[in-house]
């Protein structure tokens, strides 16, 4: 991986600073694909698929590169989720045999889902502070397990995708402030706000569908 690291040194030159940190030319890339990912998101358009892919793979070279190993493996993750996800999009069911569409959890389901999150977010927790030299395993874990539930969301066309990004965009944007990725930091501050108004817009396509 530090060959690799090298071998892209071009990538991680830094344009400008922001707030004393620099700002590379990869992370503004990063930025741009994900903001397009998000506005496709909103309005349930597949090609929001194929940028997550790409934007993922950048994410995944800068968050390595800072030691967040829990968010770099998250990227990994995403990119194969993204896979699955686009062809959800284009050929998915629902239970009933229909095409998928936009919808809401049963209220058994949710709680299965944070259940789910209270195991996740531990083991992850667990598995950063043993095994990496990141000097944040439970603050980096947290958002890597909640992730795992928005992207399984998200790619069923769940309303309640857009909460669980909320919260990780929330805890990701103090994270990133820790790390110095200011533009990241810009980047998950305006993904808080579209998450709130991504989660309004699919609630009127649930109630219309």
């Amino acid at each position: 991986m530090d060959a690799l690291l090298q071998a892209l040194q071009p990538i991680f030159v830094a344009p400008f600073t922001l707030l004393g940190s620099p700002v590379t030319w990869l992370e503004i890339v990063a930025f741009v694909l994900a903001i397009l990912m998000v506005v496709c998101n909103m309005r349930v358009n597949p090609i929001a698929w194929p940028l997550a892919i790409a934007s993922s793979l950048l994410y995944f070279l800068l968050f390595w590169n800072s030691k967040l190993y829990g968010e770099a493996g998250l990227q990994i993750f995403f990119v194969v989720v993204a896979s699955w996800g686009w062809w959800q999009w284009l050929r998915g069911t629902q239970d009933d045999g229909k095409p998928l569409q936009v919808r809401s959890l049963a209220p058994t389901a949710r709680w299965g889902l944070l259940a789910a999150l209270a195991v996740a977010w531990p083991l992850t927790g667990l598995f950063l502070a043993r095994t990496t030299d990141t000097d944040v395993p439970w603050w980096d874990a947290f958002p890597t397990a909640a992730s795992l539930l928005g992207q399984w969301l998200l790619g069923r066309k769940y309303v309640e995708n857009w909460t669980a990004w909320l919260v990780v965009n929330a805890v990701s944007v103090a994270l990133f402030a820790y790390k110095g990725l200011w533009l990241t930091v810009v980047l998950y501050a305006i993904f808080i706000v579209m998450s709130i108004a991504g989660l309004r817009a699919w609630k009127r396509l649930a109630v219309a569908a």
